[in-house]
């Protein structure tokens, strides 16, 4: 089944419309990752075979996830990108916002480099960079609308170093299990929401607001 194919299906599946450019992006990315996947290690999801969880969870959870952005233009901040999702499906289905992808391992980095390259991404840039180093990114603390991660483990450490780069009402967005506790609030950092993206994979987004500079 071609990608195109497989990806109409799983939209459907979710109740998610995508425009033809985002479909057309979504399609690019996810050839991208199949080809470098086999020379440096993306993702361990079934991607050559376009299985549907591959699809699902690179593609369709994060463009799920773009509908609670709050605003078109919103600035966001994707923390250890590793193989772009959900950084670069986020930014393929909501193209006003602008997306900075921060990746540490220089091999992984390379590939996002390469990915806005060749998928024509504005507003896109990485950053080689450990996230959470006190010194990191001065200019950019308390700037930003949308903080995300993925496969991180949500400890008040993390969250902390997170809103710390959020502007007041800013929303950190947590991609988890279904079954994942709720994230701690923090002094700076309260309970705004919580969303199924995926119920047949019992994954979810927890989303936190930042109440206070």
């Amino acid at each position: 089944m071609q990608i195109r194919e497989k990806l109409a299906r799983r939209a459907a599946k979710a109740g998610l419309a995508l425009s033809e450019a985002s479909f057309s992006g979504l399609e690019a990315y996810f050839e991208l990752v199949r080809k470098w996947n086999r020379r440096v290690s993306l993702t361990s999801l079934p991607v050559e075979e376009a299985g549907d969880e591959a699809v699902d969870r690179l593609l369709i959870e994060p463009a799920l996830a773009a509908r609670y952005l709050q605003s078109e233009d919103s600035s966001v901040m994707d923390i250890g990108s590793g193989g772009g999702s959900p950084a670069i499906p986020m930014k393929l289905v909501a193209p006003g916002i602008s997306m900075l992808m921060v990746e540490s391992r220089d091999r992984k980095a390379a590939f996002l480099r390469e990915a806005i390259r060749q998928l024509g991404l504005d507003r896109t840039q990485v950053e080689s960079s450990r996230f959470g180093e006190p010194t990191w990114a001065p200019e950019l603390r308390g700037s930003l609308d949308v903080v995300t991660f993925r496969a991180v483990k949500a400890e008040p450490k993390v969250l902390a170093a997170g809103q710390s780069f959020l502007k007041p009402g800013g929303l950190l967005f947590l991609f988890s299990a279904a079954s994942s506790p709720d994230a701690p609030p923090t002094p700076q950092l309260a309970a705004f929401a919580s969303h199924i993206l995926l119920s047949e994979l019992h994954t979810r987004l927890q989303v936190l607001q930042k109440i206070h500079s």
